[in-house]
């Protein structure tokens, strides 16, 4: 009996796979709402046993798939305890993998994971690769092995990596890290850890050469790729002048240069967009794309929402949702973005420092607003760094925060200013994600316009 760890969109894919093998399959749901009771009855229909409420693990389990549950939960600690083989839908899925299965370009990283993917796919459709972008960006891998494709762009969390020990891509890139869920993994090294096995087993290695941990994470690799914001030494893809160029994946990366696109071809242009781009190309270019697919798909590309979105401006500021940005080292790359800036930050910090993030951002702040459950760590950080730039500090909770948090920011700033929601945090102190988050943005922004 394998056992299935949830009924959310990968545990309900995997679950649908292994019962369509012939296995048999029992997922145990914590909750039973009107969502979960449906999609139960789907799956009973192909045999597939759903138990509502207990989290016990059943005799005769002989493997437990997860999707990115933590190790120190109680049924997965139970799993391990009694011997039983715990694995992750990625790692299930290469497991199920056909002969002659399209080939993984995997990436992972703290932050640009789904905007990276979804360029490296742009790229491969334009080279005429049947291609599909997996994974965390939210198709599960599980339901695509056996698809038509002949590549699949894969984006893998650190919850995802913990749980897979297999994985073979023929390329794997790591665009970042930094500190982000260390209330899951338990330090920083854990979760470095937990991005390096993406490494393991690939046939060529990406990395972010002006990352320090990146770059020693890639270290032990030989002939790894590098890819980098100033000029790129040999074996290496950065920029020269206004152009993105590869200095790996030509024939003789001493003397040669290939130019693979150019600055006005990266949208929306930031420092860190630019970087994203760069490792999509080394991902593509691992897979033999050509130059010219690589700038046709950076033109094709179209980011998604709440991603550094442009969603108003009035009275000459500009107003910019980067919702997205749930951790400090996103707030940075977006902060870094724009000279003047009115900073709408706080959520929750998942047990992240603001420190640096703060000292950094500080000569581009006109003022702060801050909001959420940890505002008061990114209060004391701008006290600290940033005495002068005035703060406002909205203890509100309700879903009518964000037209007090647009009304404070249209006073503060002037023309010419920014007004950023980076956030720097999670949303689901105050929201049900990300989106709505960003979203509320939005709409008082519009409201703020009607009024002026």
């Amino acid at each position: 009996m394998i056992v299935v760890a949830g009924l959310g969109v990968s545990g309900t894919a995997a679950a649908r796979v292994l019962a369509e093998r012939g296995e048999r399959v029992v997922v145990l749901e914590a909750v039973e709402g009107e969502r979960q009771r449906v999609v139960a009855q789907e799956l009973a229909r192909i045999g597939v046993e759903v138990r509502f409420g207990s989290m016990e693990l059943p005799a005769g389990a002989t493997e437990l798939v997860t999707t990115g549950w933590a190790p120190h939960h109680p049924l997965i600690a139970a799993a391990l305890e009694a011997g039983v083989e715990v694995v992750g839908e990625v790692e299930l899925a290469w497991r199920l993998r056909p002969e002659q299965a399209a080939p993984w370009l995997a990436l992972t990283g703290t932050n640009g994971k789904t905007t990276v993917v979804r360029m490296l796919t742009a790229m491969l459709l334009a080279a005429g690769r049947k291609a599909l972008a997996v994974g965390n960006v939210g198709v599960p891998v599980v339901e695509a092995v056996g698809g038509p494709y002949d590549v699949l762009a894969v984006e893998l969390s650190s919850f995802q990596l913990h749980w897979s020990s297999g994985l073979a891509p023929h390329a794997a890139a790591i665009l970042n890290v930094a500190p982000d869920h260390l209330d899951w993994h338990g330090s920083l090294d854990e979760y470095a850890r937990a991005k390096a096995r993406i490494f393991e087993r690939a046939g060529t290695v990406v990395y972010n050469a002006d990352d320090p941990i990146a770059g020693a994470l890639a270290e032990p690799y030989t002939g790894a790729v590098g890819f980098t914001l100033r000029v790129p030494r040999p074996g290496q893809l950065g920029v020269v002048e206004d152009l993105l160029v590869d200095r790996a994946f030509v024939a003789d990366p001493v003397r040669q240069a290939e130019e693979l696109a150019t600055l006005d071809d990266v949208r929306p242009f930031a420092p860190h967009n630019v970087a994203n781009a760069l490792a999509a190309a080394a991902l593509a270019r691992s897979a033999g794309v050509p130059p010219e697919a690589v700038r046709q798909g950076l033109r094709d590309f179209v980011p998604d929402p709440h991603r550094m979105t442009h969603v108003g401006r009035v009275a000459e500021v500009d107003y910019v949702d980067d919702s997205k940005a749930t951790n400090p080292h996103a707030a940075a790359a977006s902060l870094a973005a724009y000279p003047s800036i009115v900073w709408v930050a706080g959520g929750r910090l998942k047990g992240a420092d603001v420190d640096d993030l703060v000292r950094q951002a500080a000569p581009r702040l006109r003022a702060a607003i801050l909001i959420g459950v940890d505002r008061a760590a990114i209060a004391e950080a701008l006290a600290r760094h940033a005495p002068n730039v005035p703060v406002v500090d909205l203890a509100d909770r309700d879903t009518g925060v964000m037209d007090r948090v647009v009304t404070e920011a249209a006073r503060l700033a002037a023309p010419g200013d920014t007004v950023l929601l980076a956030p720097a945090a999670a949303s689901l102190d105050m929201f049900a994600n990300y989106p709505a988050r960003g979203e509320a943005f939005a709409r008082a922004v519009g409201k703020l316009g009607e009024r002026s």
